[in-house]
């Protein structure tokens, strides 16, 4: 079990270790400052998806899919974080109350 941690471990430091050793022009040049602002709303909206339309091994769009669907709405109408989350609970609640 702690083989496996430890790896894991010593993989992230490394990775952390090859980020800081990049020189200092190479960040600096304009796409790889898109790609990089870029890069963490594309792995968080993956991240979104994935937990939302998947059950084990399958697609499946159920009370998650409606709250996640409030939940941009919200989004779009510029509600507060709080509310476009208290919205998303609720529609899902509802959602799974109703199904």
């Amino acid at each position: 079990m702690w083989v496996p941690v430890i790896a894991a471990a010593v993989g992230c430091y490394l990775l952390k270790l090859a980020g800081l050793s990049v020189p200092p022009r190479l960040l600096a040049h304009p796409a790889v400052r898109r790609v990089a602002a870029a890069l963490p709303i594309a792995l968080l909206t993956a991240l979104i998806v994935i937990q939302t339309v998947t059950t084990g091994h399958r697609v499946t769009f159920d009370a998650r899919a409606a709250g996640l669907a409030a939940a941009v709405i919200a989004v779009l109408l510029r509600a507060p974080f709080l509310v476009v989350v208290g919205v998303a609970a609720l529609t899902a609640a509802l959602a799974r109350l109703l199904a």
